[in-house]
C-alpha cells in the first residue's frame, strides 16, 4: 500500500497556465521525490491593460511516501 503526501504549491508564467504547470512540478521535483499526481485547483491571472502579463496556478501534488527510507 502507498501512502502519499499533498502539498500545495502556486507556478507562475509570462507565457501560459500549462507553462506555469510544467514549470511549477519541474522545480517541485528538483527537491520532492516520488511526484506521483497533480490536480489544478485553480487558475488566475494579471493582466496589464489588454493584455495577460502573469499566468498562475495553485496545485495539488501527491507524492509516495518512501517507508523504506533510511535516515542519515
Amino acid at each position: 500500500m502507498d501512502i502519499k503526501k499533498h502539498i500545495i504549491i502556486t507556478g507562475n508564467s509570462t507565457v501560459s497556465w500549462k507553462d506555469a504547470i510544467v514549470k511549477a512540478i519541474s522545480e517541485a521535483s528538483k527537491t520532492i521525490d516520488y511526484l506521483s499526481e497533480v490536480k489544478i485547483l485553480e487558475q488566475r491571472a494579471l493582466i496589464d491593460g489588454d493584455r495577460i502579463s502573469q499566468y498562475f496556478v495553485d496545485l495539488d501534488l501527491s507524492f509516495v511516501i518512501d517507508v523504506n527510507r533510511k535516515d542519515s
